[in-house]
């Protein structure tokens, strides 16, 4: 299914038998109500046959394969064989993400900070000329953020733009949310302790 080689995923399409693509050709990604180990979503791909269509792809292969690389064994030239990479990609990755470099991120406009994430947070993507937007569910506060993003930033794993553009938009169900949030800290005690400070 994932291919770490080119860092494309192989999808069946009606009119050419197969197509690879990277994850920045996902336009839609639901998870399916159900199986949890692995969890499975559905994908909607923009096909290079010029269609939209749809294909599963379980959590590992989502979030876990663009770092463990290719299955398949490579020809290690100093010892002229065959050897597997997954096991030591997948050190280095988390050697990595232990120094604080994660291999995706987005920055979430409700918090108003940059937020580590994996691709199965993602909701969805539509592509434009030079940017992506990338609408994210934010795995801390559940809340949905729209970044615009260069196709590298989404595509390959450790590759993080410079800057970020970021929609500021709030969603209705993060309205409701942010307006339970304010609600339950207006009949708390912490506020009437910062009403009496500003009274007095």
């Amino acid at each position: 299914m994932y291919d770490g080689l080119t860092a494309r995923y192989t999808f069946p399409c009606p009119r050419r038998g197969e197509v690879q693509l990277p994850l920045s050709e996902f336009r839609v990604l639901e998870r399916l109500p159900g199986a949890t180990h692995p969890a499975v979503y559905k994908v909607t791909f923009a096909c290079s046959c010029g269609d939209d269509h749809e294909g599963l792809v379980t959590h590992d292969e989502l979030d876990w394969a663009p770092l463990a690389g290719p299955e398949t064994p490579f020809l290690n030239l100093m010892t002229a064989q065959f050897e597997a990479a997954a096991e030591e990609l997948l050190d280095l990755a988390a050697t990595r993400i232990r120094a604080g470099d994660w291999p995706w991120s987005f920055f979430c406009y409700p918090e108003e900070r940059p937020r580590p994430v994996f691709p199965s947070a993602f909701r969805l993507l539509s592509a434009g000329d030079d940017q992506l937007g990338l609408a994210v569910e934010c795995p801390a506060c559940s809340r949905t953020s729209v970044n615009l993003v260069t196709r590298p930033h989404v595509d390959l794993p450790f590759y993080n733009d410079r800057e970020v553009g970021v929609v500021e938009h709030l969603f209705v169900a993060d309205c409701e949310h942010t307006f339970e949030t304010f609600r339950a800290e207006l009949y708390s005690a912490g506020f009437d302790a910062s009403r009496r400070r500003l009274a007095a």
